[in-house]
């Protein structure tokens, strides 16, 4: 199953991070795909913020390669955009990340995709104009079965 969702503005997105938040499991590999612009980074910020990061805190990994956020749980943001290869990403140590019960966020997962684990959920975020953009979440391997459609329903509720 697949679920699309359309977000019109940074508040609607600022409420899919905040459902995201309750709904990823511990230890959930969400890879980001998407174009230069697309939203990678914004979604991975509302999701943060809605455990309790500050806003300033979490920001764009390209030239560190990872950042973790403290709050109410733990967040691991990569950025694969200035890697060469799946073996450079590999290098950084992100199995210890991916084994362990923190949220791992993966910005240009595509470029790294032999790297990925098979049990995942990929986030293709497109912009549609200026402030919308519509996000593809598909479940991998044996990601949570009941994620799509738990999301799917309380976006729903929120945004009737």
């Amino acid at each position: 199953m697949t679920v699309e969702i359309t977000v019109h503005n940074e508040a609607e997105t600022d409420v899919l991070g905040e459902i995201l938040s309750r709904l990823l499991p511990d230890g959930a590999i969400v890879a980001l795909n998407g174009t230069l612009g697309a939203g990678k980074t914004r979604l991975v910020q509302s999701v943060a913020h809605a455990c309790g990061v500050a806003s300033e805190e979490a920001g764009s990994p390209t030239f560190v390669l990872i950042r973790e956020y403290q709050g109410e749980r733990t967040i691991y943001h990569f950025d694969a955009y200035r890697l060469r290869n799946s073996q450079e990403f590999l290098e950084l140590g992100v199995e210890e990340y991916f084994d362990s019960d923190g949220l791992s966020f993966i910005e240009w997962a595509e470029l790294v995709n032999d790297a990925m684990p098979t049990s995942r959920l990929e986030v293709t975020i497109e912009p549609l104009d200026l402030t919308s953009r519509r996000l593809t979440f598909t479940a991998l391997g044996d990601f949570d079965m009941g994620f799509e459609s738990a999301l799917a329903t309380q976006w729903d509720e929120r945004n009737g």
